[in-house]
């Protein structure tokens, strides 16, 4: 069940849906849905051993915000 990012062409308010089979999503603050699907950024956390041995762990989070917090989720501040 994928989460899709929409930006609605009524309202130009972006967010975030679980869309499951034929679901037709709308804007959940004006009910529209001439919306527009977003492209989203796919986080990941790598984790592996250095050369010296020390476990190293890399993360996607936050390269992709917008700098104002700590979110790896946009739509949890309503900036993305």
């Amino acid at each position: 069940m994928p989460i899709y990012e929409y930006k609605c062409n009524e309202c130009k308010k972006n967010f975030e849906t679980l869309v499951m089979g034929s679901f037709k999503p709308q804007c959940p603050t004006c009910d529209s849905q001439d919306l527009a699907r977003l492209m989203s950024t796919c986080g990941f956390v790598s984790k592996s051993t250095g050369a010296d041995g020390a476990p190293q762990v890399t993360s996607s989070a936050g390269a992709s915000g917008c700098g104002s917090c700590a979110s790896s989720n946009c739509g949890s501040c309503g900036m993305g």
